[in-house]
């Protein structure tokens, strides 16, 4: 068998939008019985939250969306996670800037923006998932909404689903 492809999402601290992301991609993954092909991680930019479980607002929006969130923040590392994943997406334009100045430059193609893979991003809207860190419950609705649309065209990307 072929070495499973592997996803990193990274957000500022991890708490947020990358575990979301994660806990989306990899409930996508074995809907379509596909978890023996990928292994997904998530960290973050910052090292505040080491250790820590994701933000309860992330938690309650997945888990009224079905899905359980199981990691412990990390900090990204400079040393493996660029070697290591084949795909490294960032969630907004600060983190991607700051994995580019991170990562050596032969692993700089592997670093994404995640809503490129959006495909209702408005003429006016960001191509950035916002942090709802500390807006109210609502951003973490839109954040919710923007990764899962963002997570199932990515994973189309990588392994077409069966229609």
């Amino acid at each position: 068998m072929a070495r499973p492809v592997r996803v990193l999402f990274v957000c500022m601290g991890n708490i947020c939008r990358s575990p979301v992301a994660e806990g989306i991609f990899l409930h996508l993954v074995k809907e379509r019985g596909l978890s023996e092909r990928f292994e997904v991680d998530s960290c973050g930019i910052g090292d505040w939250h080491i250790g820590h479980s994701a933000d309860p607002r992330s938690q309650d929006v997945a888990r009224r969306n079905g899905i359980e969130l199981a990691c412990t923040s990390r900090q990204v590392d400079r040393n493996r996670d660029f070697e290591y994943f084949d795909w490294i997406i960032a969630m907004d334009r600060q983190n991607l800037r700051d994995l580019l100045h991170l990562s050596p430059e032969e692993h700089q193609r592997k670093i994404h923006l995640m809503r490129e893979f959006d495909d209702q991003i408005g003429e006016r809207e960001t191509d950035e998932v916002p942090d709802p860190y500390y807006g109210g419950p609502q951003g973490f609705d839109t954040m919710y909404a923007m990764l899962r649309r963002s997570c199932e065209n990515f994973l189309d990307s990588l392994a077409p689903a069966k229609r």
